[in-house]
This record gives C-alpha cells, structure tokens and sequence, in this order.
C-alpha cells in the first residue's frame, strides 16, 4: 500500500488580475466555507481556481522542484493525502481521458501494487474491479480485489470531478476515496487535486501497524516534521507517510498517463510505465521498489493479463 503529483513550472502571464479575483473567493470560503468535493458545477470549479491562487508560492517554490503541493492528514479512524499540481496539458485534454472509465485501468495498473484492473457494471453502477497485491509478479488469487464504483460528478467546459469509492480494501481497511479534480487555467494549462483517503477500524489499524513495524519501518512520507542537528530535514512517517507516498504515486501515474497520450496508441502504454518510473525515481527515498527492467517486466505481464480477461 503506498500515492501524491508531477507537473511543469508555471508560466509567467497576465495573472495577477485573475489571482486577484480568486484570492476574494479563498477568503469567502475560509469565512463562510466553500462547498465540498462532492459539489458539482461553478462552485466547486471556483474552489479549486481560489486553492490554485491560494497555493502560488508553495507552486513555485517547493521540494518537489516541479509546481506540486502534497499535505496529508490523520485522525483516529483514517488518513487522507492531497495533491495539488499543474500541469502544462489543456483542460479539454484532461477532461476528455480522465473522464472515460477505461482511462483508469490503464492509469491504476501503472501502480506497482495494482495487479489487474477491468471496468464492468452492477446494475446501474460502473465498477472498476482492481487487484491490489505485493510489489512483486503473483497469481490474482493471491492478490486483494477491490470494486471501486466510478462515477463522473461533474465534467463541463473548465472543470472535471471524478469520484472512485469502494467499502472495503486490504488490510481490514474501508471507505477508499480517490477524488480527482481538474479545472482550466491560464496560459492552457490545468491544475489538478487528487485525493486519496481511506478509514480503518481496530483490526484495520492493527494490520498497518504491523505492516509499519516490519516491511513499511524504514519508510517515509514527503511532508517534513522537522530537521536533524545538522539541517537535515526528517520526513513524517507512521500512516500519514504510508498515505503519501500512496497519493504521490497514483498521481504521478495520472500524470504519466496523460503524457503518454501524445505517443501513437501502440506505444502509449509502455511510455506510460517508462514515465511512471522516471517520475517515481525523483524521489528515491520515498519511492524507489526495485529497478527498471523488473517493473517494466512485472507490469507488461500483468498488462497482458488484464488485457486477456477482457
């Protein structure tokens, strides 16, 4: 288990009236509050526009040397990681492949621990049947399915909200949420937030405390808690870090998906993965799993199998 986002700097433009606009609404929202993720429509487009001019700074000055912005929170029943990042494709762009369901398989299965995933339906419901398992080729009968149910909450002509939401995951975990939003701005550009999040009971936390303990102990997140007597910084651990590196890599495969577009179809996917990996690289110390050929082996396998089954 482990995700967060890539992207190009921002361009210099003619923005300060619109950021001027856009701070007026960050400011009626922290007064009044703006509405929530699930809200569709102008409102929520002009949320995500107001965090875009909110988040300048930390855009254009920030570890990840690429305009990104991860935080993650923690409470006693869940974790939840955000992304926020801008990327130099165009909205209709976005919004045209991130809005289709079968997108989403092809984006999932660039996770190391996404075995196979295939889009089908319950009644009404469009379902993403994923298997999530170890960082390492194994049977599907080994690996956790998950039915994530995929709905697009809103998608008009500057702003897309896609929502993936499943009861139950590994580990005695519950309530997965990815939320992926996108919403046009200045200079053909797009700014994206992608939010994951999951809950867990007694068991639930038992079972990542293990993982945490054994496997996930040398293990960190990319928020920096503080800094060693010699400057160093010291990155969060424990679940807030598992719940990072989680978002930073199924954003970075969103991202990898939509640059890979620009390749004939033939070649798209393996671009994909070379991308997906040289965006993980970035950050060996949260990231790195194992080396170039394995990945690219383990995933054209597994690539093949989710292919056949459909």
């Amino acid at each position: 288990m482990s995700v967060a986002i890539a992207a190009t700097r921002p361009q210099a433009g003619k923005k300060s009236g619109t950021i001027g606009r856009l701070l007026v609404v960050t400011v009626l929202c922290a007064v009044a509050g703006c509405a929530q993720a699930g809200d569709a429509g102008l409102t929520s487009a002009s949320a995500l526009q107001a965090k875009y001019a909110a988040l300048q700074d930390r855009l254009l000055r920030n570890q990840y040397q690429r305009p990104l912005y991860l935080e993650s929170s923690e409470s006693p029943d869940g974790v939840t990681g955000d992304v926020y990042a801008l990327v130099s494709y165009p909205f209709a762009a976005v919004g045209a492949a991130l809005s289709t369901i079968g997108s989403w398989c092809n984006i999932l299965i660039l996770h190391v621990n996404t075995k196979y995933c295939r889009p089908t339906t319950a009644g009404r419901l469009s379902i993403l049947d994923v298997a999530i398992g170890k960082k390492s080729s194994q049977p599907l009968g080994e690996a956790y399915r998950v039915a994530f149910e995929y709905r697009v909450a809103a998608l008009t002509t500057d702003y897309l909200q896609v929502l993936l939401s499943a009861d139950k995951g590994p580990l005695s975990t519950r309530n997965y949420r990815m939320v992926l939003e996108a919403v046009a701005v200045e200079d053909g550009q797009t700014f994206i937030h992608f939010s994951y999040s999951y809950g867990y009971g007694l068991v639930g936390r038992i079972g990542i405390q293990t993982y945490l303990e054994t496997i996930g102990r040398d293990k960190v997140g990319f928020s920096v808690a503080g800094t060693t007597a010699d400057g160093q910084p010291v990155y969060v651990g424990g679940r807030r870090g598992l719940v990072e590196r989680n978002s930073m890599r199924y954003f970075l495969a969103i991202d990898a998906y939509l640059g890979a577009r620009a390749v004939a179809l033939p070649a798209r996917f393996e671009q994909s993965l070379r991308d997906w990996f040289a965006a993980i690289e970035r950050y060996p110390r949260q990231l790195h799993e194992m080396e170039l050929n394995e990945y690219l082996d383990m995933k054209r396998k597994e690539y093949r199998r989710q292919q056949a089954a459909g």
